[in-house]
């Protein structure tokens, strides 16, 4: 029995599965083969850092002593060198309680004598406080008592310091000042600024006389009024200038229907608006001058009579400054009422109205009295409804097209350009188009090229306050296609411009020996021609027939040769031409032609003339 068991057990197959016990340090070293990171971390950048420096001192006779702690964050492993600030001395230092060492001399790196670098050497990573034990040497000049601090490694640089003395006047350089002593044993709290050394200068407090004596105080109002259709703006600089005691505040006088939105100003700490009246409170009271900005809006009448708002001083002994309005959108101001108001120009003003340029502003200075003089404004604004101006308009476009069998394609491009402020007319000619002449006003020009690839030609400007007489644009070029076969279709691609062009009439002519027709679909429809309708491009038709050409003047008599020498000089003189000089071509009037015509083509839109064509039988 015992032998059959045994080789039942022999036979059994081993077991896959199961757990298998291995140290840490092994699978670790396992996970790390299994899995290699694609690169080490970066090691950081600096050993340690110095995040924050705290003073806890207490001024003497000649000196200041205290603690200073700085909390020290080290980076990496092994021993890290951390300096103490220069100029403490220093009596004993702490880290995290217990005492530490302080190393006095540190080797050079080239090889050369040791130098003089207080500094304590830590070994473990992580946050640690230093704490040493210093004494600060203090400057006493003129009955002032400095004490300065060295430049701080950290980010916070806090300094707390205990004057045993009373009525003492507390100054900091270098920092901010948070908080102040009420008490002889209270401590002075001061911020300093991170890289800069942080001074700090007391001395005995002198009392201000200012504070008993009774305020008196001049103001100035610079305010800029925008007369707008449905809310008027109100703008103003308000400048106070204290001639006698403090002022912990002033008032402001408002009209009615006058709201205050915002009031902004270096000394400004809270202003409180109530209907009629604005007070502006400062951080500390005002001893010499300040000043404040401020913005509102009002609801006044459109047009007619309108009451301009005006800000008020009434606690000033003298009241100055001055006021300018200006009327927003279409309109002007007619009749003015001033009373307490002398008229000048915006410029003299001042900010905010210094700069500013405006056709419909009027400006008044204020006569120099006191806040509780009377003063007011009224204005008749007229308003005009606002009418649409086209800066720039092409009348009429007349394109004239002779299409040859062999695909090449004349086309003069004619248009009566009116033009008020636009100072190029911009061109884009079809595809493999080429230009042959180019005419501003029937002068040759040679038009220049836009980044894109189209064409740019000056154009004439009206005079301001006058219509704009009209003028002929013309372009020729040349334009290759397919050849023609006895039946077919084909198109016929114009220029596009950047201005729209109210009417447009095309002359096709085509070979006599076909016979074409405009496809129904066409944007372009068939009429009888009876010749441009604007006479700008009429009068160019005429002087090119030859039917109403003004009769040559009779020729001068030739001038001297010298004359001749002299003008060419000085109408040569400093210009250089280069390339080919522009020229005009005629167009040829020839063959079978149809007139084609269509109204209101937009900017940018390049018109397409479709038709068909058919050799004729007899040919």
């Amino acid at each position: 029995m015992c032998g059959a068991f045994a080789s039942v057990r022999a036979q059994e197959p081993s077991r896959a599965d199961g757990w298998v016990v291995i140290a840490i340090d092994e699978y670790r070293a396992l996970r790390l083969k299994a899995y290699p990171p694609d690169r080490p971390p970066d090691p950081p950048p600096v050993d340690a850092t110095i995040t924050r420096v705290e003073y806890d001192l207490r001024a003497g006779d000649q000196l200041v002593a205290g603690e200073v702690r700085l909390t020290v964050d080290v980076l990496k492993e092994g021993w890290i060198r951390v300096e103490v600030p220069s100029g403490l001395l220093v009596r004993a230092s702490r880290l995290d309680g217990r005492p530490v060492s302080i190393i006095d001399l540190s080797p050079d790196r080239n090889g050369g004598p040791a130098h003089h670098a207080p500094h304590v050497l830590l070994s473990r990573r992580g946050r640690a406080v230093l704490a040493l034990d210093i004494v600060v040497p203090l400057r006493v000049t003129g009955g002032s008592e400095t004490l300065v601090l060295p430049a701080s490694p950290g980010a916070v640089s806090r300094l707390a310091v205990v004057v045993p003395r009373s009525g003492i006047d507390l100054t900091v350089t270098g920092g901010v000042l948070a908080e102040r002593a009420q008490e002889p044993e209270g401590r002075w709290i001061a911020y300093g600024r991170a890289g800069q050394p942080l001074t700090a200068t007391w001395k005995k407090r002198t009392e201000d006389t200012r504070l008993a004596q009774p305020l008196k105080w001049r103001g100035s109002i610079t305010e800029l009024v925008g007369l707008g259709e449905e809310t008027s703006s109100l703008t103003a600089t308000v400048r106070v200038e204290v001639v006698q005691g403090q002022a912990p505040a002033i008032d402001v006088a408002l009209t009615d229907g006058l709201v205050i939105n915002q009031v902004s100003g270096a000394h400004v700490a809270d202003w409180d608006f109530r209907p009629g009246t604005l007070r502006v409170s400062f951080f500390e009271p005002v001893a010499t001058q300040t000043s404040f900005a401020l913005s509102g809006e009002a609801r006044l009448p459109r047009d007619g009579s309108v009451p301009v708002p005006l800000l008020r001083l009434p606690a000033a002994e003298r009241e100055t400054g001055g006021v300018a309005v200006e009327v927003l959108g279409a309109g002007e101001i007619g009749q003015r009422q001033p009373r307490g108001l002398d008229p000048a120009d915006p410029s003299d003003l001042g900010d905010p109205v210094s700069g500013r340029e405006s056709p419909s502003m009027v400006a008044f200075r204020f006569r120099p009295q006191d806040g509780r003089a009377e003063r007011s404004l009224a204005l008749t604004v007229a308003r005009y409804t606002p009418q649409a101006v086209l800066i720039a308009n092409v009348e009429e476009a007349r394109y004239d097209a002779l299409v040859g069998e062999e695909g090449k394609t004349l086309v003069r491009a004619r248009y009566a350009v009116r033009n008020n402020q636009r100072a190029f007319l911009d061109i884009r000619l079809p595809n493999d188009a080429t230009l042959w002449s180019a005419s501003v006003a029937a002068r040759p020009i040679r038009p220049g090229v836009a980044p894109g690839g189209s064409l740019l030609l000056p154009l004439q400007k009206g005079r301001a306050g006058e219509e704009p007489p009209a003028f002929v644009v013309e372009v020729t070029y040349v334009q290759r296609g397919a050849a023609w076969s006895d039946t077919g279709r084909a198109a016929l691609s114009l220029p596009s411009i950047d201005l729209p062009i109210s009417r447009t009439g095309v002359v096709l002519h085509y070979p006599p020996r076909f016979s074409v027709k405009p496809e129904p679909r066409a944007l372009f429809r068939i009429e009888t021609d009876a010749g441009p309708f604007t006479p700008a491009l009429r009068g160019e038709e005429t002087a090119a027939g030859g039917v109403a050409r003004a009769i040559p003047a009779p020729p001068a008599m030739p001038a001297p040769t010298d004359q001749l020498v002299t003008q060419f000089h000085r109408d040569t003189a400093g210009r250089t031409v280069t390339g080919p000089l522009p020229v005009q071509v005629q167009f040829p009037d020839f063959g079978p032609s149809i007139f084609l015509t269509s109204e209101l083509t937009a900017e940018s839109q390049a018109p397409v003339v479709e038709f068909s064509y058919k050799r004729e039988s007899r040919w």
